[in-house]
């Protein structure tokens, strides 16, 4: 505890270790936080300033099936989040064009045109499956989002500023795409070969069936033919 501008002081530290065997992995997080002596002992009040140490992001680990670039992408978004939300703002929109391009088969010179190409899709009823008319206006958001830290305005002394929890929505909307199209795609792809390597095990045994009733016809005529002679 000690004195600052913010008055009496504190720093809380916690450290949480994942009861998962297979993870075990422990997380650090420090707290700068002003704080009040009551009672015979210092209680902590509000958070001035909060660092993640361990791990340096919350992102998610995404599976190897998305392409490496998004990967990449989204995990910086992620990083940097609290250090600098304009740039993870503007990873977010670079994912999030190169998701379209990649997911959906779109790429034109300016990802404005390729979200109007696929909300044209969507209402023809031919978009990829997962995209969903509803995630659209969200997916513009991001854009619109993501170009304050992509383009300067044309006043330079116009300051548009983008918070943590701000970039934090379009990270989450980001891992929301992630599964309902990439996640969910794998999935269903996973599901239908599995009902084909069923149906053709089924229809392979029924082949071998049919051959050997074949085969035991055969072999009752011929002992037949021979109880005849």
């Amino acid at each position: 505890m000690g004195q600052s501008k913010f008055g009496d002081t504190g720093l809380h530290y916690m450290a949480i270790r994942c009861v998962n065997a297979d993870c075990n992995e422990v997380s650090l997080g420090v707290s700068f936080t002003t704080s009040e002596y009551q009672n015979g002992s210092w209680r902590l009040g509000d958070v001035i300033e909060a660092w993640q140490l361990r791990p340096e992001s919350v992102s998610q680990v995404l599976p190897e099936y998305v392409p490496a670039p998004l990967r990449e992408d989204y995990h910086e978004s992620c990083l940097i989040r609290d250090k600098s939300p304009k740039a993870s703002a503007t990873l977010a929109r670079r994912c999030l064009q190169g998701m379209i391009r990649d997911f959906c088969g779109i790429s034109k010179n300016r990802l404005i045109d390729e979200i109007k190409e696929l909300k044209k899709l969507v209402e023809n009823g031919n978009a990829p499956k997962g995209v969903e008319p509803e995630t659209l206006d969200a997916i513009d958001a991001v854009r619109n989002i993501g170009n304050i830290g992509a383009h300067m305005e044309r006043d330079i002394d116009v300051i548009v500023d983008v918070d943590p929890g701000e970039a934090q929505a379009l990270i989450e909307l980001l891992e929301m795409l992630f599964d309902e199209w990439y996640v969910a795609r794998h999935k269903r792809a996973q599901r239908l070969a599995s009902v084909r390597a069923i149906a053709a095990q089924k229809q392979l045994a029924i082949e071998e069936g049919k051959a050997q009733v074949a085969q035991k016809g055969f072999a009752a005529i011929a002992a037949h033919s021979t109880t005849s002679e």
